[in-house]
């Protein structure tokens, strides 16, 4: 089972991951942060930076997607490699950060992969408002995250409802970020989890809705 997390910059999606791994003992696969070699490059000179760090993205996430595909655990995903193609490239072309031949030549590199790989069972998508993403991003602290554009982070929330309201590769769940808490309230957590087991069930699997310790 392939459980993957969707959502704009600050959007809770890593807080999610790592919530409902240890909740059900899934395996969770985090999106590569930390160890990203261009992310601080890129929020400096995003014009000079930004196909490397695509390209970097892509690479890792199809690099997920093959172990994923491979593994006969259930897996929890911190982001997709759909955002990066529909969402996070096209922006960056759109706002003249991407050349047209770079974005052209990832596109069908993208294309490419996709042959390979097959969709989320379930795909969660964290909607927020720019107001919480802000205030999330400035919670955790990322230096490099510091001086964000907030007309960037616009610019992706546009793509991203576009892209959700298009889609049609398996079962979605849409949360609506700024009226939860799932990181500091139980209650609010627990709420989330029922949503989830409510989509599992419509294909057919059950998973247990106690806490795992109970």
């Amino acid at each position: 089972m392939h459980i993957a997390i969707a959502g704009n910059i600050g959007s809770g999606k890593s807080t999610l991951t790592q919530l409902l791994a240890e909740r059900y003992g899934w395996e969770p696969h985090f999106e590569a942060v930390d160890n990203n070699p261009y992310l601080n490059d890129f929020y400096n000179d995003m014009q000079r930076w930004s196909f490397n760090l695509q390209i970097f993205f892509l690479h890792n996430r199809f690099n997920q997607i093959v172990e994923i595909n491979q593994n006969q655990n259930a897996i929890v995903q911190d982001r997709t490699i759909y955002e990066d193609a529909f969402i996070f490239a096209p922006n960056l072309h759109r706002m003249g950060l991407m050349s047209t031949r770079d974005f052209e030549n990832y596109t069908k590199l993208f294309d490419l992969m996709t042959r390979f790989i097959k969709p989320p069972d379930l795909l969660i998508y964290l909607k927020a408002s720019i107001p919480t993403l802000i205030r999330q991003i400035k919670t955790r602290g990322r230096d490099f995250e510091a001086n964000i554009d907030h007309e960037y982070l616009k610019n992706l929330n546009r793509y991203y409802n576009e892209w959700i309201d298009q889609y049609t590769n398996g079962n979605l769940l849409v949360l609506e970020v700024d009226a939860l808490d799932y990181a500091n309230k139980p209650e609010d957590f627990e709420l989330v989890v029922k949503k989830i087991n409510v989509e599992l069930e419509k294909r057919g699997t059950i998973i247990f809705s106690e806490p795992k310790n109970a």
